[in-house]
């Protein structure tokens, strides 16, 4: 069975304290072209291609391209030569997730106390600055190819005037004639914020994990879920959330479970490596029918749900505020908790390699992560992997 940890309370800290985490500064992806991927996402997903790092700004060892939407910051990076570490990274695992960054008072401090609490460098504190203002950046390793840098910003690159528009940091230089900006800003899609990153590890060390978070980065188990909770047939996995405590990204963690055929979990590591990573994003909307409609308009490929699902889902859901004809064309899943109703809707692999994919998801109250969809999901799921020859 299931069981869902208390909602933890709002954790209120100092500025002094150096683990006081104010934001995702941003979602860092390493990708074999930053340039042809920033359009992939720009004219899929509608964001907004705002500032580029590259040879033309003095970037000499790799081209960055800052994305955003809402509060969302997509940084894009391709190595510009072959010992950079995006590029060896892509030769082993694909497109994918390096860093989900967080912004903090003092990157130093949090850095140096997270050495303190037990975590390994990524990498050591990194200053650049300029007659603007300064970014010091330093991170640990997470789960396998995962780090977490911690970010802190003065004068103009303060995060504040990053939300407004303003630049990124030194080397970044913002785009201003693009006509796919001006298209997405006249045609928005509606994503505003990471809701939450799942990570996929090997199994046997999910609670491995689990335990990290706690004692590197004070979040607190949020929700578990176990193999008799997600699961079909021939697949399982048990699964445990982590949360930060206040209003900011939640980190599912996922480990395979014992079943009659591959999990989606497995088939993740067996074409990643054998490395964990980040297997998706959960990207926020106010809209999911809008979003959805605008996604599908522009050509997203999203998981197949079958007709039956709808025939019992309002059964066990209820009453919601959007018109269940357009759930049901749109294929949009939909479940209910103590706290409210939330829809979903899980894209297909972004990449050749079945290890990135989104999720859009719209919370009217909600707190839960779709326990009710998730059998009808993993069967959607096991069909693609099917179609792979990866079940």
């Amino acid at each position: 069975m299931s069981s869902s940890a208390p909602a933890p309370a709002t954790v209120t800290r100092s500025n002094r304290d150096p683990l006081r985490l104010v934001d995702v500064d941003f979602v860092r992806f390493y990708v074999g072209n930053a340039k042809q991927a920033a359009y992939f996402y720009a004219q899929s997903f509608g964001f907004e291609i705002e500032q580029i790092s590259d040879l033309t700004t003095g970037s000499r060892d790799a081209a960055s391209y800052l994305l955003t939407q809402g509060n969302i910051r997509f940084l894009l990076t391709t190595g510009l030569h072959h010992q950079h570490p995006a590029c060896q990274e892509v030769a082993l695992y694909g497109d994918g997730i390096k860093d989900i960054a967080f912004t903090v008072d003092d990157a130093t401090k949090a850095y140096e106390e997270c050495l303190r609490r037990g975590a390994e460098s990524a990498y050591e504190p990194v200053e650049v600055s300029d007659e603007h203002g300064t970014v010091v950046m330093a991170g640990i390793k997470a789960m396998g190819r995962v780090i977490h840098s911690f970010v802190s910003r003065t004068g103009e690159y303060s995060l504040d005037n990053v939300k407004k528009g303003g630049q990124f940091m030194p080397k970044f230089q913002k785009q201003t004639d693009l006509a796919i900006n001006q298209y997405n800003r006249q045609n928005p899609v509606g994503l505003f914020y990471v809701d939450h990153c799942v990570a996929n590890v090997e199994l046997g060390k999910m609670n491995y994990w689990v335990d990290w978070y706690s004692e590197i980065l004070d979040f607190n188990l949020f929700k578990h879920f176990d193999d008799n909770d997600i699961s079909t047939e021939y697949s399982a996995l048990m699964s445990k959330v982590m949360d930060s405590g206040r209003e900011l990204i939640k980190i599912p963690i996922n480990e395979p479970a014992e079943g009659k055929r591959k999990s989606q979990i497995q088939e993740y590591l067996d074409w990643h490596n054998d490395t964990p990573g980040i297997q998706h994003l959960a990207l926020l909307t106010k809209d999911e029918l809008h979003t959805v409609s605008r996604l599908r308009q522009r050509g997203v490929d999203f998981l197949r749900i079958p007709d039956t699902y709808y025939e019992t889902v309002w059964d066990r859901v209820g009453e919601v505020k959007e018109d269940n004809e357009v759930i049901r064309d749109l294929k949009i899943l939909v479940d209910r908790d103590d706290k409210g109703y939330l829809l979903q809707i899980f894209t297909k692999p972004l990449q050749d390699r079945p290890t990135l994919f989104f999720e859009i998801i719209c919370r009217r109250g909600s707190e839960s992560f779709g326990k009710g969809n998730f059998k009808a999901l993993f069967e959607s799921l096991e069909i693609e992997q099917a179609r792979r020859g990866n079940l």
